[in-house]
């Protein structure tokens, strides 16, 4: 105790604070501290142990198979849901299958979603071989598919795929050819109102935000590009809509009795900077929802697997101490 009063004595000034976090009232006398961390969740008919989501980050590199499968050890030891990295390679090649297969590290009774992007489903349907879509689906025992949506990403890309169509006609025509549930994300922009309307009265499992304010893949893209472009930052890279924006956006229309929701679940991502950010955006949605990382995930998993298990056990234990002591206004 002697060294501990010191210890307050010696830091006293460096822990002055100016002002607190306001999207919460801390309520400090209604519950002891949590003896069991996380926060129960029910997505898609399966309980997750937190409103956490391992988002879509990585496929077909030689570093995939081990971030993959740190991931997928952490899905299982904490029960959460997770996405994988485009799966494009797998329609190509069954060379990087084992990269992809985690179904068995993450056991049954646990959200596992492979991913496509949609200028790949927009070919595979115009050439008559979706079937081949649903069969990996199938033999990655994934429980459905997310479908990235990313224009501007594919726009800024070197040598990057030119969609035909609409996205929205390409999802329509998934819902109708698909065995599984589907989920749709953006990549990094995020999506303004009148898009998250048009998916919102889709029978879409979830929709993935994919906001602005994490990582910029259409930035990404013109960084990997010769140097005249990246000496002149096209503008198109920085536009698009934080997680606190789409999120009003979903509140607006889901208070709008004339728009018919269909879509089920929210994963709320890009941005999303700590445990009580996202807690905050999920308590406010109208819709059950979960809240993503990438980003956060991917930077303690590319070693061992220890640094991932403390980053995802710190998450856990914020998220039950954040539900014992906080509440919205």
């Amino acid at each position: 105790m002697t060294d501990r009063k010191k210890d307050h004595l010696d830091l006293a000034f460096q822990a002055q604070t100016q002002q607190p976090l306001t999207g919460f009232n801390y309520e400090p006398l209604f519950s002891g501290h949590p003896t069991n961390n996380g926060i129960p969740t029910l997505f898609n008919g399966q309980w997750l142990g937190a409103p956490l989501w391992i988002s879509s980050m990585t496929g077909g590199t030689k570093e995939a198979a081990n971030i993959n499968r740190n991931l997928a050890q952490a899905a299982a030891e904490f029960k959460l849901g997770m996405g994988l990295g485009s799966c494009r390679p797998l329609l190509e090649s069954k060379q990087a299958w084992t990269d992809f297969d985690l179904r068995p590290i993450i056991g049954d009774g646990l959200p596992f979603f492979a991913n496509l992007g949609i200028a790949q489903l927009e070919d595979y349907i115009d050439n008559n071989r979706f079937a081949e879509v649903n069969d990996m689906v199938a033999g990655l025992k994934a429980d459905g598919l997310i479908v990235h949506v990313n224009p501007l990403q594919e726009y800024m890309q070197p040598g990057g795929d030119r969609f035909r169509r609409p996205p929205l006609e390409t999802i329509q025509q998934v819902l109708q050819l698909a065995n599984c549930p589907i989920i749709v994300k953006e990549v990094g922009q995020g999506m303004g109102p009148l898009s998250l309307k048009a998916l919102l009265e889709l029978p879409l499992l979830a929709i993935e935000f994919g906001a602005f304010g994490g990582t910029n893949f259409a930035l990404l893209e013109l960084l990997r590009s010769d140097t005249p472009t990246q000496s002149k930052i096209d503008p198109l890279a920085m536009v698009g809509h934080t997680a606190e924006q789409m999120l009003s956006f979903v509140q607006h229309w889901v208070q709008d009795a004339t728009v018919n929701i269909k879509t089920q679940h929210l994963i709320i991502s890009g941005g999303i900077k700590s445990y009580l950010h996202g807690y905050e955006l999920v308590q406010a949605s109208p819709l059950p929802a979960v809240y993503a990382m990438a980003s956060g995930f991917l930077a303690h998993a590319r070693g061992d697997y220890a640094a991932l298990r403390t980053f995802v056990q710190s998450e856990m234990n914020g998220l039950s101490m954040a539900r014992a002591m906080l509440q919205l206004p």
